[in-house]
């Protein structure tokens, strides 16, 4: 019988363990699709993402790294990030502590590298990145967290700073045309640019 690493002929693909999966086995699973996540133990695959989806990861990633100061600040892209042992979510991009930076090869940060997580909702993550990874990110102690949303084609920014003693996110501003904040850095990103991608 396969082990719970290996594809299992009667059942298509992947058996999971009755233990659920842990944050290593997102690295020694064969086959398994790009950008595949681990929520609570269990896998999650993500669907092909809009054309709103990329332009909104795209502008932002460019505007925050614009603005981040170099000695300090990096951003990155569908890294994923360990929060626990059953936790590894995918953020479309998070900013990372320039000392935290990993060699080129991994393919995780530590939750305590990462300084801002960003999601852009799509219709299949629409729960995951409103309710849970929210959760999962300010248990971690993420400081600050940031949903995106498409509202009929334009981009709105749902901004939330970590209250510590409460364990979650309090919002810190909603952001239309344009996201001008000072945490975790001064960023300045024109929101209306997505139309011109």
């Amino acid at each position: 019988m396969p082990t719970s690493l290996e594809p299992d002929p009667e059942f298509g693909w992947h058996r999971p363990p009755p233990e659920g999966y842990f944050a290593e086995d997102l690295d020694r699973i064969p086959g398994l699709p790009a950008h595949a996540e681990l929520i609570d133990g269990s896998l999650v695959l993500r669907s092909i993402q809009s054309a709103f989806h990329s332009r909104a990861v795209s502008l932002l990633e460019s505007g925050l790294d614009v603005a981040a100061p170099w000695e300090r600040f990096r951003v990155s892209r569908e890294m994923s990030v360990v929060l626990g042992r059953r936790q590894r979510p995918t953020p479309d991009l998070v900013v990372v502590h320039a000392a935290a930076e990993i060699n080129a090869e991994a393919t995780w940060y530590p939750a305590d590298a990462v300084l801002l997580a960003v999601e852009v909702v799509s219709p299949d993550s629409e729960e995951r990145d409103r309710e849970r990874k929210p959760q999962l990110y300010a248990k971690a102690g993420i400081k600050y967290f940031w949903r995106v949303e498409n509202a009929d084609g334009r981009m709105v920014i749902y901004a939330y700073e970590l209250d510590p003693a409460a364990v979650q996110y309090v919002p810190v501003g909603i952001f239309h045309d344009r996201v001008n904040v000072a945490y975790p850095y001064d960023i300045d990103i024109d929101l209306t640019e997505i139309d011109r991608m």
